[in-house]
Order: C-alpha cells, then structure tokens, then sequence
C-alpha cells in the first residue's frame, strides 16, 4: 500500500561542529521511558537498525533507554519507542544521529515531541478469583495456537517452577541462562523474560501480591546487572524498561483484558502474531507471570 506523504515544512539547524543543515521537523508521540534521554544535553547517537516502518538508534551514554525506537503508526509500539506520522526514509544502519535537548536528529529529519504517553499505566485492582479465570482462558488460546515459544524446556522450566515457588535462587539462575538465548535483534529468552517481568510487577501489583512484586524487583536487577554485555542492546533496552514494569501497545492490552478491563482473545492473538516468535515469547512470559503471583496468592 502506498502512503501519501504531505509536504513538510524546513527550517535550519545547527550542528556542533558549526555546520548548518536544512532539516525536516517531525512531530511525534514519545514514551516517558525515553523523556530522560530527550531532555539531557545533545549526544551523539548512532542508527543501530533500519526498516521501512521502524528505525532504532543507539545512544553514546549511559542513561537509560540507551535505545530509541523511532516508528510509524503502523508499527509494533514499543515501550521505548517515539512514534511518528509519517514514514523516515533513506536512512541506513551506521548513519550518525543525535539526542537530546527535546529533539531527535537522524539524516535531515528532526523529530520534536508533542505528546508523550505511559508505558507502564497502572492497573486496576483485580481479584484473584478473576485472574484464575483469565488465566485458564489464556493457556487455552496460547495450547491452540500455532504460535509457539522459541524456547522450551530446560532454562524456561526451571524459570516457571522457581517463579511459582517463589524460589529466588532457582528463578535468577534460570533468568541468567535465558539472557540472550536465540537468534534476531530480541533473542526468545529475552522476550519470555520481559513478558515475565511485566507480568509478576503489573499484575502481582493490580492483585496486591507482595511476594510476586518483591520477586519481579530481585529478577529485574539480576537481570538488568549486565544486560548490555550478555544480549543486543536493542533487546537489552527492552528488558531495562521490562523491569520498570514498561511494556509496548499489544502486551499492555493482554494486561488489561487478564484485569477484565476488554476481551483477551482478540488482544491475545495481536500480540501472538508480533514477529517469528516474539509475540509467542512474551505470551509465555505473561502467562508464567500471571500463574506465579495466583500461586504466590494462595489462589491456585
């Protein structure tokens, strides 16, 4: 399909060295979990990947997310992401780019945030007895579905035993294996582990279970320790914003409809669909997650 691109406006801007560039202003709708890189004084970053409806940069610094997602509507939107209305073009993986000062420069775009939205929107508080509902419906369309987990057995079993035990040693020793496990920008063991995350923070939280909150913090940091050095730093960005309970469009709607807030089916097929195994990968986090806090409840 092809997408009609309005005319945009050019005004110029200065590069540090002192050098003007003509640039094309952008608005966009960001995610806080990016606010902090946005508003520190302008870094170089660089163009880690790019594809026609998502590009992702990299930046030189140690504040978190160290990776921005710039994406189209049509786009999975992730919880690092700054979303934008009409499609980048000619910008190629390696391309410098720079962050910072309320702006996002990449080629002759320069992107301004209008809105910003929440990556991590609270929950309701759900009933345990609704949960365990919501949890029987999800393993029923997860066993149906042909989409399935780049992962199994092994490392992914011990996570979910340990998990519904509470076992802290057996669950950051199956998380370290995880970490990194499979092919593509985010291995299977990293998306399980950040469905995983998400799941015990958000919906131990909505349940008031103390003991699957308490749990998520512990694998968040054994996690997050040297996320940069085990998987890619796209993947590891994700699981920074994992563990702050921060997640994109299709997993926070699977949150909402196991809190009874909308139907799950349709929410939980969208979110089985995103990528090869990705969406599958994060649907057994969640429901992982979802049957640890219930266990951890004293509900099942």
């Amino acid at each position: 399909m092809t997408v009609g691109i309005r005319p945009r406006a050019r005004r110029t801007a200065a590069r540090p060295s002192g050098v003007t560039l003509d640039r094309t202003y952008v608005p966009g709708a960001a995610s806080m979990a990016v606010r902090p890189a946005l508003e520190t004084p302008r870094r170089p970053a660089r163009v880690l990947a790019a594809f026609p409806a998502a590009i992702y940069l990299e930046l030189r610094t140690e504040v978190e997310p160290h990776v921005i997602a710039l994406v189209t509507a049509e786009a999975t939107r992730l919880p690092n992401a700054v979303v934008l209305t009409e499609p980048l073009t000619g910008i190629s993986a390696g391309d410098d780019a720079w962050v910072g000062d309320g702006a996002i420069e990449v080629g002759d775009i320069a992107v301004r945030v209008r809105r910003w939205w929440n990556p991590a929107p609270p929950l309701p508080p759900a009933d345990p007895v609704r949960l365990a509902r919501s949890l029987a419906q999800l393993g029923e369309i997860c066993d149906a579905s042909p989409r399935r987990p780049g992962l199994t057995g092994g490392a992914a079993e011990l996570l979910a035993q340990g998990c519904r035990s509470g076992s802290l040693v057996d669950s950051i020793t199956a998380a370290e294996q995880l970490m990194g496990l499979g092919p593509g920008l985010t291995p299977s063991g990293d998306d399980m582990l950040a469905g995983l995350l998400v799941a015990l923070r958000q919906l131990g939280t909505a349940a008031g279970v103390e003991r699957a909150v308490w749990l998520a913090g512990w694998l968040a940091a054994a996690v997050t320790f040297d996320s940069r050095t085990r998987t890619t730093p796209i993947s590891a960005t994700l699981l920074d914003c994992a563990a702050r309970g921060e997640a994109g469009m299709e997993v926070l709607a699977v949150l909402r409809a196991l809190a009874g807030q909308q139907p799950l089916e349709p929410s939980l097929h969208r979110l089985l669909h995103l990528g090869h195994t990705s969406g599958a990968d994060l649907a057994w986090g969640i429901r992982t997650g979802l049957a640890a806090v219930l266990q951890l409840s004293h509900a099942i």
